[in-house]
């Protein structure tokens, strides 16, 4: 190679160096007043005094939510949820991502999606994904928790980049989304804003809409603390802020939420084998024996679950949550509690 190759080269690895040492997600969580503002709800809607957490509550009237103040293009978003205790059935708890306000036609959406239960039942995750407003393809998977989600807070979190979508759930990667050019429009790529919700879900929430909300039983309160809004938001297309917006893509597409590790992929198959409940990847009933593109590439899951969808290893009968309940009451009551976890059936406060 000619030594001005060379010195080319050593240029431009240099350059690259540099950007990825410049470029950076900051993980760090916001403020209730700094990142969110209320969407609807009213009273149902409270922060805390420092706005480091924030309570939305569902009663006979009106569930509540919260939007981020700005739109993004990728990035990472977190919650830590408490979920609500007691008979649940028919209450969905969302964090998601979407752009129905502004593209209510084609809208694009990333979902958490939790979900109520009877008393004694288990809360059920639920993650999907629409492009363009592929909402006629719903891309749905349903999950059991390996914890009790009413006892504390946990973390749920999606990444989102250009090529790839990832949920997790306490740091675990639970999903993988890849984008594949197979789907099309169906991968959502325009920016969206970060939601969190408390509704009426009783039409499908709860074995298909069979158990409705029961509201001798409200209000119903979710708990979200650990706020991260770690993305790329959207602004006017300056010179200065197209740099800055190139700079966070590359941060983004970097950072280690984004990158499947086999690490990663291995604990993910882990969560997978032992609290899938159900994918489309493996429903040949739903769409007609048609199966996204996306999905199981390597056939490793496809002997786990029946052709409509469900698992044959993981029984929602099989899991409970009394246990986990006695270990909960013998930590508390033990010496040594960790100070850093909230009182039970109590708002954290800063």
């Amino acid at each position: 190679m000619a030594s001005s190759s060379r010195a080319a080269l050593a240029v431009l690895m240099l350059s690259w160096a540099a950007v990825l040492a410049a470029a950076s997600l900051d993980m760090s969580p916001v403020t209730f007043q700094a990142g969110y503002m209320p969407l609807f709800g009213g009273g149902n809607l409270v922060p805390s005094p420092g706005g480091r957490s924030v309570r939305l509550k569902l009663d006979r009237h009106t569930g509540s939510g919260f939007v981020s103040k700005s739109a993004y293009h990728h990035g990472f978003f977190s919650a830590s949820i408490k979920l609500p205790d007691d008979d649940t059935a028919g209450v969905v708890v969302a964090f998601y991502l979407s752009n129905a306000d502004v593209f209510p036609g084609n809208h694009d959406e990333v979902d958490f999606e939790l979900l109520g239960n009877r008393r004694g039942h288990e809360w059920r995750v639920q993650t999907n994904i629409y492009g363009n407003g592929s909402t006629s393809r719903g891309r749905e998977e349903r999950y059991l928790l390996p914890f009790d989600p009413t006892l504390r807070p946990h973390a749920y979190a999606v990444a989102w980049t250009p090529t790839a979508i990832l949920f997790y759930v306490d740091g675990t990667p639970i999903r993988e989304v890849v984008r594949v050019p197979a789907m099309g429009g169906d991968f959502p790529s325009k920016p969206m804003s970060v939601y969190a919700t408390i509704w009426d879900g009783s039409a499908w929430a709860t074995e298909g809409g069979r158990y409705k909300v029961d509201y001798a039983f409200a209000p119903f309160a979710a708990d979200f603390s650990s706020l991260v809004l770690s993305g790329c938001p959207v602004a006017a297309a300056a010179a200065d802020l197209v740099a800055a917006d190139a700079k966070c893509q590359v941060a983004v597409m970097t950072a280690d939420c984004a990158v499947m590790t086999p690490v990663k992929r291995a604990a993910m198959r882990r969560f997978r084998r032992r609290y899938l409940l159900y994918t489309v990847c493996h429903d040949m009933y739903r769409y007609n024996g048609t199966i996204f593109p996306e999905c199981d590439a390597d056939g490793s899951e496809r002997d786990d679950f029946h052709k409509w969808g469900e698992s044959k290893r993981v029984s929602p009968s099989s899991r409970g949550y009394k246990q986990q309940r006695a270990d909960m009451a013998m930590a508390v009551a033990a010496p040594g509690r960790p100070d850093t976890w909230p009182a039970i059936g109590t708002l954290r406060v800063d």
